[in-house]
């Protein structure tokens, strides 16, 4: 049983044969999109799962670049193949139920005109059997971001399809800080005829002829432009000027062929990138394209005319005159020809034919499923079966329609290899999947490109100017693009570490510029660490001047009952040295790296034991003129003598320094501080001392104490003494004095270690004066002058001294 709904038929048992029609434009190597085409439909008549009882056929019509063609031929599939008379259909054996439409879209724009009055869908125009453009645009952006290409060239047709393709991919490019250079726009010839008068006019006007330092241009690889392009590198004769380039080309890019290619080198094409839609192997179309031959019976009017062009040779019976290789034969090898006319691998856009019609029959088979399982009045219609609709063709790729008829799918990026025969390879070196995670919607392997050999394999550059390098940062030039710039120096204390930084950036406290200013580099912590050679020559002196103290010490102990020991004070004299033992040890507190216990502690021990030393010298100068005084008679003095004064003013003296040492650690006690700023490559790293002026009040008071202790030896300094006492006290309070007036302003001109070097030297030096003026004369008479250290020497002395 038969039943006609709107020119679709539902069949149970019957077979019937349907037609699907195809555009197609004579460009020899556009040939294979028929086989591709034939092979579909072969494969889905054989296929009984898809369609059983039913058998597809097919109307192919050329458009041969022409608007009235275009109607013409779209006219005859809808009506009647010589006659037309619109809304009349005379050919009864022709049953229409989709057109799969050119793969340009201007083609397909044209007939949907006609075929949307009529409700015929149209697979490749308003069923994109193509994925969406805008993902081609982003991919554009992507490579040329990848390749850090700014400065970039675009070539298109000067028609409104250029223009909507300038138009959206400009604002694109400008977002991601990519400039155009150029956009060169080639005018689109309605016909062959046309092509050689327009282009030559064209040819001086192009940029790309002219402009060689951009090194990257995106084409918009429609078959208009596509040939026009060709022709006119052709035409040019010398291309060199085109070599030193990489082409960017859009997913209808491939090397179509003319007859006029035929001589033509194609390695100005080298290593020119392009995207593709995503294909596979087909199995068996190799096997498919090696039973076509001219002499076979099947109905196919474009076989003769493309072997003839293909292989330069006419056939006997052809009344074309041309200068050709001779006769055909038929038997000549498609797998013979070069990759511009012919391929045996099925092409890109081979492939999304071949999709094509397989998504026509999926969507008939989904159609008569849902009809025969309802059994509507009105059957669904086809164009509702071609709405997400999915399936899985031979090669393994899903293939799915959305609700908007937009096929998810996305696309490859080819890398062009060609070889001096005219030959070629396409190698897939990248991909644009939509629908993948963000991070691999867009990946390409850059060590299997292959560029034109000038670049030495390496990405070339395509920038307005060269890269601003680390150091310096980019200054727009004015009435220029923003990616012509000039580069400017950082300026003083700021780097740029990256090619064409729009700002300089300050560095880390803790870090300073390099003398390139192209990177930071970490502050050197600067304070006396115990391994510089300072630091070991002080920690040196410390243990030598504190060993001989200690010697020193002991031959006091060992002649104290001698009567030079006995004549300076014992108490006082122990008590001295071991503050000065005390002393040599306080520059350790001044080496190493500072923390909170160390700068608590270094400028009030100094303090307070500085302060023993001095009351002791201060004690035992009042002592010697005690002394004197109290040989005269009737002198009351005598009973203030004796130990007990010489301690109370030695822990009187001291506890002034120890309460001032206390204040200061209550109100603003030390601290380590870390100095980012006194000098610019080094972190001065030292004690705070809080409070300033508690630090020179500590100062002040020793100071103090010495200046008293040198007025009052001054005084007594021509006072009786056997072994010239205050004389000795007199000098060294005078050296002392000396070391610390001049230790204030080496002290406050010097920073960070140095300082602290200043202070050390300062104390080591002050107790070395008062070590060496006040007990090296008197060691000297014990051990080298023992009959000096006798009671009946001091007596005539003091005698001798007392008359004169």
């Amino acid at each position: 049983s038969v039943t006609e709904h709107n020119n679709l038929i539902t069949l149970d048992t019957i077979s019937i044969k349907y037609y699907l029609y195809f555009y197609f434009r004579v460009v020899v190597k556009n040939y294979q999109h028929v086989l591709a085409f034939m092979f579909a439909v072969k494969e889905l008549n054989e296929n009984l799962r898809i369609l059983p009882n039913i058998t597809l056929g097919f109307h192919i019509h050329d458009s041969y670049f022409n608007v009235k063609m275009t109607y013409r031929t779209t006219l005859n599939l809808l009506f009647c193949l010589k006659r037309i008379v619109p809304n009349y259909k005379c050919d009864t054996r022709k049953n229409m139920i989709a057109v799969i439409g050119g793969l340009d879209s201007e083609t397909s724009l044209y007939m949907a005109t006609l075929l949307g009055i009529y409700k015929i869908p149209q697979v490749g125009h308003v069923y994109e059997v193509f994925p969406n453009e805008q993902h081609q645009y982003w991919g554009i952006v992507e490579l040329l971001k990848h390749f850090q290409w700014t400065w970039v060239g675009i070539v298109t047709l000067d028609d409104d399809k250029g223009e909507n393709f300038v138009q959206t991919l400009i604002p694109m490019l400008s977002l991601n800080r990519i400039c155009v250079a150029f956009t060169d726009r080639m005018p689109p010839p309605t016909d062959f005829s046309q092509l050689h008068d327009v282009y030559l006019q064209t040819e001086r006007k192009l940029h790309l002829f002219t402009d060689n330092n951009v090194k990257a241009l995106v084409v918009y690889a429609e078959t208009h432009s596509i040939l026009g392009l060709k022709y006119l590198l052709v035409q040019t004769g010398d291309v060199t000027v085109t070599l030193d380039r990489v082409w960017i080309m859009t997913a209808q890019w491939d090397f179509p062929a003319l007859q006029f290619h035929r001589h033509w080198d194609i390695q100005v094409f080298q290593g020119a990138l392009s995207f593709a839609v995503h294909s596979n192997e087909v199995l068996g179309f190799q096997n498919f394209l090696l039973g076509i031959h001219p002499h076979s019976q099947s109905r196919d009017n474009f076989i003769r005319p493309f072997w003839e062009q293909a292989f330069d040779c006419l056939f006997s019976e052809s009344n074309e005159y041309r200068e050709g290789n001779g006769t055909c034969t038929g038997k000549e090898k498609l797998q013979s020809l070069s990759g511009p006319f012919f391929e045996m691998n099925m092409t890109p856009q081979s492939y999304s034919i071949y999709n094509a019609v397989y998504i026509v029959a999926h969507a008939l088979q989904a159609m008569y499923k849902r009809n025969s399982r309802h059994r509507l009045a009105k059957p669904t219609p086809l164009h509702s079966s071609l709405k997400r609709i999915s399936f899985n063709n031979s090669a393994g790729d899903q293939m799915s329609l959305d609700d908007k008829g937009e096929l998810q799918s996305g696309f490859d990026i080819i890398n062009w290899v060609t070889f001096p025969n005219k030959s070629f390879s396409r190698v897939k070196v990248g991909r644009i999947d939509p629908w993948a995670p963000q991070d691999r919607r867009f990946s390409i392997n850059d060590e299997i490109i292959t560029w034109y050999h000038t670049f030495n394999q390496m990405a070339p550059s395509s920038v307005c100017n060269d890269n601003c390098h680390p150091g310096s940062v980019k200054k727009k030039k004015e009435m220029e693009p923003f990616c012509c710039y000039d580069c400017k120096p950082c300026p003083e204390g700021k780097i740029s570490d990256k090619n064409d930084m729009n700002i300089c950036t300050p560095c880390p406290e803790d870090q300073y510029p390099s003398s390139n200013q192209d990177h930071c580099i970490p502050k050197a912590l600067n304070c006396l660490l115990y391994a510089e050679t300072l630091s070991i020559i002080i920690i040196f002196m410390t243990f030598s001047f504190s060993m001989i103290t200690a010697l020193v010490l002991g031959i006091f102990i060992k002649y104290k009952n001698t009567p030079i020991v006995k004549a300076n004070n014992q108490d006082l004299t122990y008590t001295l040295l071991i503050s000065l033992f005390l002393c040599f040890l306080c520059p350790l507190l001044f080496i190493g790296q500072p923390h909170k216990i160390k700068c608590l502690l270094r400028q009030t021990t100094f303090g307070i034991i500085f302060s023993v030393a001095i009351s002791s010298v201060l004690a035992k100068t009042i002592t010697v003129v005690l002394a004197f005084i109290t040989t005269r008679p009737g002198s009351k003095i005598r009973k203030w003598m004796g130990k007990w004064m010489a301690i109370c003013i030695v822990l009187s003296c001291s506890l002034i320094q120890t309460g001032i040492c206390t204040v200061w650690m209550s109100i603003a006690p030390p601290f380590p501080d870390f100095d980012k700023y006194s000098s610019p490559k080094e972190i001065v790293v030292q004690c705070n001392e809080g409070s300033t002026f508690m630090f020179y009040c500590v100062l002040g008071y020793l100071g103090l104490l010495a200046v008293v202790s040198f007025v009052v030896a001054f005084f007594a300094r021509k006072l009786p003494d056997a072994f010239n006492e205050a004389k000795f006290i007199t000098f060294s309070m005078l050296v002392f004095c000396s070391v610390w007036l001049s230790f204030v302003p080496s002290y406050l001109s010097t920073k960070g270690k140095y300082m602290v070097a200043v202070e050390i030297f300062s104390i080591l030096f002050s107790s070395v004066g008062l070590l060496g003026c006040i007990f090296f004369p008197k060691c000297f008479i014990i051990i080298l002058k023992p009959e000096l250290n006798s009671k009946e020497y001091l007596t005539r002395k003091n005698r001798a001294q007392l008359f004169e």
